[in-house]
């Protein structure tokens, strides 16, 4: 039903420091004891959801990331400075999608790559030399958009559509390697369906053919690449 969901990003990640040395952030408000306690408890059922994820335990590591959420996000929302923890919130609303999206929860999952979205950007802009927090971000924009494009929802598909576009054309602008190329394609396919601009649909057109030819393409966007590659070569061959 949809064409890519949750391009695998996912590695073991580093939960910050207890709340003591990273929640407490220089010139932010102070957080109570309870919410010092509570994200301590986060970090535990986080790590706990680590351990099982990688497992293959989905759900039990969908869970615990789940009973670790609420209080990462309530930490967040009071020291929104705090960008170690503006990533882990990222990175959990990330990780429990994947586990949702592994136990065919695609709804649950959605929300979830949704809602990291404004964390990635508010990380990627305070960490602008990170390409891997750029990956996801382009990477989770692109999902997000196939799924509202899959509902019918163009505008909605369309802006995601073109941040994914910005920062993936950054990224190869940046280091042209097949992983960084695939999520520029990725990007330009959803964005040729979207968009009435004529220069992305060449856009994506003259990539398809590139990558089709140099064997660069991934699994995930060969089907379609082959279809603008071969629409391309169709309107370009001569008439009998």
């Amino acid at each position: 039903m949809y064409r890519a969901l949750l391009t695998a990003f996912l590695v073991s990640i580093s939960a910050p420091a207890l709340a003591q040395a990273s929640a407490q952030a220089d010139a932010a408000p102070a957080l109570t004891q309870e919410q010092i306690a509570a994200f301590n408890q986060a970090v535990t059922d986080f790590n706990a959801a680590q351990q099982a994820q990688q497992a293959n335990d989905n759900a039990t590591a969908a869970t615990r990331y789940a009973a670790a959420l609420p209080a990462i996000r309530d930490v967040v929302k009071a020291q929104p400075g705090n960008i170690d923890n503006v990533n882990f919130l990222a990175n959990a609303l990330y990780a429990n999608a994947a586990a949702n999206l592994a136990l065919q929860k695609t709804d649950e999952g959605v929300a979830l790559l949704e809602e990291s979205i404004p964390h990635w950007r508010t990380v990627v802009q305070a960490k602008p030399a990170e390409s891997a927090n750029k990956k996801i971000l382009a990477s989770v924009a692109t999902q997000v958009a196939n799924v509202k494009l899959s509902k019918q929802d163009k505008a909605g598909a369309a802006s995601l559509y073109a941040e994914a576009l910005t920062v993936a054309r950054a990224l190869v602008a940046a280091q042209p390697d097949a992983a960084n190329r695939n999520l520029l394609l990725s990007a330009l396919i959803g964005a040729s369906q979207t968009s009435e601009d004529a220069a992305v649909k060449a856009e994506a057109v003259s990539l398809s053919k590139t990558m089709l030819a140099d064997g660069s393409v991934d699994a995930v966007n060969k089907p379609a690449a082959e279809v603008l590659g071969g629409a391309s070569a169709a309107a370009q061959a001569p008439a009998r």
